[in-house]
């Protein structure tokens, strides 16, 4: 009997002490909070260079990684019945600019017949006036002198025509210039179009057809991205966006990089939330040491948010709650509140209600007690 009762009484005491909450303090050390962030390294001004027409790939003039300039062809897409509309475009435009020319055949003999008509009504104009002085004078008979103003007067009528037809030749030859002009530009255009070429400079990241494969109008055929600069494109949840300004310092690691840890700075925070994850995106960029130069590669970072050296810090899973923590006092539990202030994921600031000396219990917190 004596011994079931000792024995109760040392299980009893070992079930007790298992239950003995662990004893923590108050302690000094920096304290850093940061919000966490995931995204992926992207080249500043990314965008997608897109093929105008249907047709054939015909050559490929750059390969993946490669540098181009602005206006630099990328891409050639056959285009046989393009360039023979330009051809006759072309034609017909010279065409027009030939008989507005010093050399234009038409305009020549127009001017031509311009000219005699002058002449001639300088001529029938001397005669008339000639013959009028003469019956003036009572000299001549009335048959010449209405005879010369017949002629005078159809000399006139027959300048005026000559040079109302040159107006109008002029007139419908510039009209006919102007049009071929509008059809040669749009000919060339049409052409242009056939000619895929990049409209910044910058590192060709990605194709995405070869020579011989079609390609349709509107249909992506390459990435490209600026080459001096590259952007890390981050995701921070809503509950966190509040937290971020831009110029803070921000931590970051590559799936390509292994461990290596590289520094940036917060460039950017886009006001509109992605519905689908419910995050925000955030923009930076690398410091200094940058990470090879690929694209698209997964990171994972911390955006610092505060930093305060020598803090008065308690382990964060000591809280119960988020402002309470359990103290033994009198040898007795006793929860008291705190007031807090940067919180990591392991530790917490206490601001007030329990310092250095208060020895706080360690015990999960199941409910109010």
């Amino acid at each position: 009997m004596t011994a079931r009762i000792y024995m109760l009484m040392v299980l009893g005491y070992i079930t007790f002490s298992c239950k003995k909450a662990q004893q923590v303090h108050v302690l000094q050390k920096d304290i850093i909070e940061t919000v966490y962030a995931s995204g992926k390294i992207v080249p500043d001004n990314e965008y997608n260079l897109f093929a105008f027409n249907n047709g054939t790939i015909l050559k490929k003039l750059v390969k993946d990684g490669d540098r181009v300039g602005k206006g630099q062809i990328l891409y050639v897409v056959r285009n046989e019945p393009v360039a023979a509309k330009y051809q006759a475009a072309l034609a017909g435009y010279r065409n027009t600019e030939l008989n507005l020319s010093d050399r234009s055949p038409l305009l020549h003999d127009l001017q031509l017949a311009l000219q005699s008509a002058g002449l001639k009504l300088k001529n029938d104009s001397l005669t008339y006036h000639r013959w009028k002085n003469l019956w003036d004078q009572g000299i001549g008979t009335r048959s010449n002198l209405d005879n010369s103003f017949t002629a005078y007067q159809l000399s006139v009528n027959q300048q005026k025509s000559a040079a109302e037809k040159y107006t109008s030749a002029l007139h419908d030859m510039q009209v006919s210039s102007s049009n071929a002009r509008s059809l040669l530009q749009a000919a060339r255009k049409e052409l242009d179009d056939h000619f895929i070429r990049s409209d910044r400079a910058g590192i060709v990241y990605q194709t995405f057809r070869e020579a011989g494969e079609g390609v349709h109008a509107n249909e992506i055929v390459a990435l490209i991205g600026d080459s001096g600069r590259r952007i890390i494109r981050l995701s921070v949840d809503q509950e966190d966006i509040d937290k971020i300004r831009t110029g803070q310092r921000v931590v970051l690691k590559t799936d390509l990089s292994g461990d290596k840890v590289y520094e940036a700075t917060v460039t950017h925070i886009y006001p509109t939330m992605n519905e689908s994850d419910q995050t925000f995106r955030v923009d930076a960029v690398f410091v200094q040491q940058l990470p090879p130069a690929f694209i698209h590669c997964s990171v994972e970072a911390n955006i610092i948010i505060a930093v305060k050296p020598q803090a008065n810090v308690l382990q964060r899973e000591a809280l119960a709650g988020e402002d309470s923590v359990w103290i033994l006092a009198n040898g007795k539990e006793k929860k008291v509140s705190v007031r807090t202030g940067i919180a990591t994921l392991d530790y917490v600031e206490i601001l007030a209600g329990i310092d250095a000396r208060t020895p706080v219990l360690l015990k999960k917190e199941t409910g109010s007690r």
